[in-house]
């Protein structure tokens, strides 16, 4: 009799019916037996989550599996329903439950979800790993402190030693290190099972780098979720983000509702269209002494909203501000805002259909200090957007995020500043303008 599964050398065994998957396992797992161990089992789930770890058990009846993994040195056993999976290898043969349905990308602002579905998605997702992290190995400084205190000895900056600061120095500043270095986190929380508020912070640790450096909003939001992030701090303003991003607004609206919100909020409210919202905080940031910061984001917020005469006011505004904590800091925001004005008054001049076939470059004011940026135009299109050389420390992903978003959109307008990195998105959007606006026409 032919095998209801059919397998091929060449792709992975599918099963024809989501129901037959409990006949196939059955004949490997009686489900009145005790809990079997086999060892590289892997369950995939439909939301692209994979997770390695061990079979228990199965329940045909029930369509249930019990399954074991280990996160950060703890060992977790959770039980899936059938319904939830997409694959499951056992044994080395890979078993298709449920075919994926094609749909948008978690980052999509089209996508729309229910609060029922978000939260879903986020507990999923968020209490599994991503999938490099089985093959990441766990390589840090010996001399590094990994009993990570709230607050360590002042004894100088030492990045080798002191946590915190391996993360600003190390960790941060590199992508090749980023892996490492969320596997690092993870592995320190379990130092810190007894000590909450150190836990807390651990969590918070967790959901920024899921946030800020990999654009991962499902497992940013389950971290988030996990250390309490209350409504108008930072974290709770990035798990609003992570909730309109996943693809519901008004969770996000939510999670803003606040007697206090901090200044990044600003941003968000113009993210979402919100740009009213987003003016009438930054005024209120403004009068309390910050007006540079406040006034920057407010030009930026009417910038994506692409109500360019009101930005460049607001970023006048920035220029014309007398309460800068420091001269360095207001010739960094006065010039961040003059070439954002310039760049708006660019923007006839940097439309890649009137740009002649070429690659051009331009510097403009970032965090740290200059960005250069080369843009090749062909055939009418914005073929690349490369930052080939900054001093930016903390720019998390907005080195590859907005370039892509340019290329995407073929336009310098209504771009997205990335998260935690509005300054030097900006930059890149500005120098991207000056290039093409300074290049010969078509």
């Amino acid at each position: 009799m032919k095998n209801k599964l059919e397998f091929s050398s060449t792709r992975p065994a599918v099963v024809r019916r989501p129901f037959l998957m409990s006949l196939c396992i059955a004949a490997i797992i009686c489900s009145s037996s005790p809990a079997l161990l086999f060892a590289a089992d892997v369950v995939e789930f439909l939301s692209g989550a994979k997770l390695e770890g061990k079979v228990l058990a199965i329940r045909k009846s029930e369509k249930q599996i019990d399954f074991q993994t280990s996160i950060a040195g703890r060992s977790i056993k959770r039980t899936y329903t059938y319904d939830k999976l997409h694959a499951i290898t056992l044994n080395g043969k890979r078993y298709v439950l449920n075919e994926k349905k094609a749909a948008a990308s978690d980052t999509s602002k089209s996508l729309r979800r229910t609060e029922k579905e978000i939260l879903k998605l986020i507990e999923e997702v968020g209490s599994t790993p991503p999938d490099w992290y089985a093959a990441v190995k766990l390589d840090y400084p010996k001399s590094l402190d990994l009993s990570w205190p709230q607050n360590p000895p002042k004894t100088g900056w030492n990045s080798q030693k002191n946590m915190g600061q391996y993360m600003w120095d190390v960790i941060n500043p590199n992508p090749s290190r980023w892996q490492g270095g969320l596997k690092l986190v993870h592995h320190i929380m379990t130092n810190h099972k007894d000590q909450p508020s150190l836990l807390k912070r651990d969590m918070e640790s967790l959901g920024g780098m899921y946030f800020h450096l990999f654009q991962d909003y499902p497992r940013a939001a389950f971290w988030f979720k996990k250390s309490g992030a209350s409504k108008g701090s930072r974290q709770g303003v990035n798990l609003a983000e992570c909730y309109w991003r996943l693809g519901n607004k008004q969770m996000a609206l939510d999670m803003l509702k606040a007697r206090t919100l901090h200044s990044i909020g600003i941003k968000l409210y113009g993210d979402m269209g919100e740009t009213k919202r987003a003016l009438e905080i930054a005024e209120s940031f403004a009068k309390a002494g910050s007006q540079h910061q406040s006034y920057l984001m407010a030009g930026d917020a009417c910038r994506v909203a692409q109500q360019n005469s009101k930005a460049i006011t607001y970023y006048q505004k920035v220029i014309d501000a007398k309460d800068a904590r420091n001269e360095d800091y207001r010739k960094r925001f006065v010039a961040q805002a003059q070439e954002s004005i310039e760049a708006i008054r660019f923007i006839d001049q940097a439309k890649p259909a009137t740009v002649a076939d070429g690659t051009y470059q331009a510097t403009t004011t970032g965090y740290n200090g200059t960005i250069e940026v080369q843009v090749k135009v062909a055939a009418g299109k914005l073929e690349t957007v490369k930052v080939i050389k900054h001093r930016e420390k903390q720019f998390y992903a907005a080195l590859t995020d907005t370039p892509k978003q340019l290329i995407d959109k073929q336009s310098v307008e209504g771009i997205d500043a990335t998260s935690g990195a509005t300054i030097t998105s900006q930059a890149i959007v500005n120098a991207t303008a000056k290039a093409m606006a300074d290049a010969p026409r078509r």
